[in-house]
């Protein structure tokens, strides 16, 4: 395994792909894909061994052909197969130990693994930076209050990779546990380089933490370390990994409060379970999904939904961000509804530096 940087667990350890010639052992969920998986094996001319006691199937490996079975094998079984099939490489010609059993994984993981060197890589040589999209007052939109991170990568030439295609790759290849943590101490570090002095959202994902007294240590002491104010770093729940567990989210949200830090639930409105989450989480700040934003001035239906979620957040103390505001017709509706910050490429596009100024809007 490579190491992130000093530490142990899940979160700062890297998988390294299998090296060498071994053996790949398989184990199908069905007779029937046990016997699709062994006539590719004797079609391909390729070395493995049946092993019907076990469901299992033993393919030998030389150099370069992981890789290239790890590319077929979706062609040969279905995806609900591939999600199916449990998978183990054994370097060398030995039998698996109890030593082993925990790297047994999903084929589907295994295969995606194979194919996400790109982003181990990225991770491995820290080539994640960070963008910065101010949000400001809505009242005066050249008064900036925060900056949100927002992750990026780049490739060996430098060209900026989308943090869809991170994201992606890192759910399928089960490293959303590394990404989430390189994202966030590179957020810390860049907002140090550039000096940040406004308030900080940033983004974390609740499926990457297993235990937040344990797996966000790192986080906190690396924003005491920088010297940012507690009071000035805002976590982000993001909508698309909102845990399923509310508890699990809970203990999450409790721990950055102790810590000091305050907690903004994003999206809200996109997902059928935000009201739950408003009461269950309790947050400081809530930012309304720039779906729902979107052409809010010509939408009774938004407009309608948009003006209570307002009015359930001044009744609740909660302080609102408006998201992707791109219109003078969108930021003069949110402004005579109350809503406090407003963020979107109107005001500024994200950009590797914090916005040192915004321009006033005047309705």
């Amino acid at each position: 395994m490579t190491q992130v940087k000093e530490g142990c667990g899940r979160c700062q350890t890297l998988p390294a792909p299998p090296e060498g010639p071994g053996r790949l052992f398989l184990w199908p969920p069905l007779g029937h894909s046990l016997g699709k998986l062994v006539a590719h094996l004797r079609d391909s001319g390729g070395p493995y061994q049946l092993r019907p006691d076990a469901h299992c199937v033993v393919v030998g490996m030389g150099e370069g052909d992981l890789g290239r079975l790890s590319a077929q094998l979706p062609d040969v079984l279905t995806a609900e197969e591939v999600r199916g099939t449990r998978a183990l490489f054994v370097p060398g010609d030995t039998e698996p130990g109890m030593a082993d059993f925990p790297r047994v994984d999903s084929l589907q993981r295994f295969t995606m693994l194979q194919q996400s060197g790109w982003l181990v890589d990225m991770l491995a040589e820290s080539r994640l930076t960070t963008f910065f999209q101010p949000i400001v007052h809505a009242q005066d939109t050249s008064s900036i209050f925060a900056h949100e991170a927002l992750m990026r990568g780049r490739d060996r030439d430098g060209a900026l990779v989308s943090p869809a295609r991170m994201l992606d790759t890192a759910r399928e290849a089960d490293l959303l546990f590394q990404l989430d943590l390189a994202a966030r101490t590179t957020t810390i570090r860049e907002a140090v380089r550039h000096q940040l002095r406004t308030h900080l959202f940033i983004n974390f994902t609740p499926t990457a933490i297993y235990d937040p007294a344990y797996c966000l240590r790192s986080t906190v002491a690396a924003i005491r370390e920088a010297g940012i104010p507690e009071e000035h770093v805002v976590f982000e729940i993001i909508e698309s990994d909102r845990s399923a567990n509310a508890e699990h989210l809970r203990a999450i949200v409790d721990f950055y409060r102790k810590a000091g830090f305050k907690v903004a639930l994003d999206d809200l409105g996109a997902g059928y379970s935000s009201l739950n989450l408003l009461h269950q989480l309790r947050p400081e700040f809530m930012k309304l999904d720039m779906e729902l934003v979107r052409g809010v001035h010509a939408d009774p239906y938004k407009a309608s939904i948009v003006q209570k979620l307002l009015e359930i957040a001044r009744q609740l103390g909660i302080q609102t961000v408006a998201e992707g505001i791109e219109t003078p017709e969108e930021l003069s509706w949110v402004r005579r509804h109350g809503v406090d910050f407003v963020q979107g490429y109107l005001i500024a596009k994200p950009a590797g530096a914090p916005a040192k100024a915004t321009p006033r809007l005047n309705d």
